[in-house]
């Protein structure tokens, strides 16, 4: 038997010829504390992960998996936590070309005042493609395999998402206004149906329909994208509940709160996921836990725009998986930390019910991972490491600072690991990032064009580099 090692920064690959009678795969994943997120929260050390093209053939014991897998390659986790890849269930990806733009206002302003006439301008395809690649950069060095957007020129999104080698459920926005991609709604549901098509089977890409809200989207709008969502099988991705003053625009528009003007338009009757979900009384959260609505919780944007808080605990406990988003980078939070995402949603509940044992840290990280995948109806395919399951997995170093000691695995990881202490991220069975090093995409060419678009940002605002 032959063996080459090859080192990658800390990674290292062994590859293997050899003509054992093992069963072949394609690489294992060998010598971590494996993290499955599985029913049973099985946490394995010395542990092992055997992978076949896209998919998860068996988890279990290294030396279990050594006597029975033969792998053309093999990366060594020893000390390193491996983990589910996280999931951000809502985000607007090309924001990132506007990071910072509205800092310190409400939501109302910061989209009407800012975000609106800035988009008018300058969100074009070209602006969309990069800033997903600035994203999917960020995203992919935090352990974010999977991210839900909702925004324009959504084929630009799939486009670069799928180029990082990232898992997106790229939804496009439909609005009654004129949006920078499409001047009514008519044009972008036409556009949209096109866009399921083209990308329905691609093994990275869920194209998805997106209205973007209950007070954005007439009737007959929100009425329209739930009948593309139900002939296409797609998902519909939508804003729901999220301040008070959209509560109060619905209210006087419909008499009744949005989760129920919503539901009365047959909205939930597709597969929904409904970012924000903030201001859901009782009676809104057993509507979205009968129509199985998934929900995604934003706990940076929401207390950054003075939105509101959650009520997180009284939604998963009514039945509604919750998973975790950080929503856009432009102002209403500025990164794409999921990691952050985990340890304030955990802090936020505890200190908004005054009770230390709500959410505690392997319920946030299950928010991350397999619920959010539950959000999403993805949880036959991603959210835990488990065989038959697509292979997206991350590994964390544990040897910084900030970890030292590790006397708990889901503390450590939910309240002192960072998004820098991800080293390796495996996405559909392929290396995305090895040693710390994103090797899907070219860093100093988004980084350039990043610098060019700040230009454009700062004479739209006026304002002084």
């Amino acid at each position: 038997m032959y063996h080459r090692a090859i080192g990658l920064g800390a990674l290292i690959l062994v590859f293997v010829v050899a003509g054992a009678a093992k069963e072949p795969v394609d690489l294992l994943v060998t010598g971590g504390t494996v993290v499955t997120m599985n029913d049973e929260r099985r946490i394995i050390k010395n542990g092992a992960v055997a992978i076949r093209g896209d998919r998860i053939v068996a988890v279990g014991r290294a030396e279990e998996l050594a006597d029975a897998y033969e792998p053309a390659g093999r990366v060594r986790a020893d000390g390193r936590l491996v983990l589910p890849g996280l999931i951000n269930t809502h985000t607007h990806a090309p924001m990132s070309m506007f990071r910072g733009a509205a800092d310190d206002v409400v939501l109302e302003i910061w989209l009407r005042d800012i975000i609106f006439p800035l988009e008018a301008k300058l969100a074009t395809a070209e602006l969309v493609y990069w800033g997903t690649k600035l994203a999917a950069w960020e995203m992919l060095l935090g352990g974010t395999t999977t991210f839900a957007d909702m925004y324009y020129h959504e084929e630009e999104v799939a486009r670069a998402a799928s180029e990082a080698g990232m898992r997106v459920v790229a939804g496009q926005t439909i609005l009654d206004f004129p949006a920078p991609d499409h001047p009514t709604p008519a044009a972008a549901l036409e556009y949209t149906e096109g866009f399921i098509e083209r990308w329905r089977d691609h093994p990275l890409v869920v194209p998805a329909v997106a209205p973007h809200s209950a007070y954005t989207c007439s009737a007959e709008t929100l009425k329209a994208s739930t009948e593309l969502a139900r002939r296409t099988g797609a998902p519909l991705l939508i804003h729901v509940a999220e301040s008070p003053g959209e509560m109060k625009t619905v209210k006087e528009r419909t008499g009744t709160t949005s989760v129920q003007y919503l539901a009365e338009q047959g909205v939930f009757d597709v597969p929904t996921l409904a970012a924000h979900c903030i201001h859901v009384d009782e009676t809104d959260r057993a509507v979205l836990a009968e129509k199985g609505v998934g929900c995604a919780h934003n706990p940076s944007s929401n207390m950054k725009l003075s939105s509101g808080v959650s009520p997180v605990p009284e939604l998963r406990a009514a039945g509604v998986p919750v998973g975790l988003g950080t929503d856009g980078p432009a102002g209403s939070n500025n990164d794409f930390n999921l990691m952050e995402e985990m340890d304030l949603a955990a802090k936020l509940h505890k200190l908004t019910t005054m009770d230390p044992e709500v959410l505690p840290a392997p319920e946030a990280l299950a928010m991350a991972t397999i619920e959010g995948a539950r959000a999403l109806r993805m949880e036959k395919e991603i959210g835990s490491l488990e065989a038959g399951k697509r292979a997206d997995l991350i590994l964390l170093r544990r040897d910084a600072p900030h970890a030292l000691p590790v006397l708990g695995i889901y503390s450590s990881i939910v309240y002192s690991l960072k998004a820098s202490d991800v080293e390796t991220v495996i996405i559909n069975g392929r290396l995305v990032v090895a040693g710390g090093r994103v090797l899907t995409l070219d860093g100093e060419e988004i980084r350039e064009k990043a610098e060019e678009y700040a230009t454009a940002v700062r004479a739209v605002l006026k304002r002084k580099p």
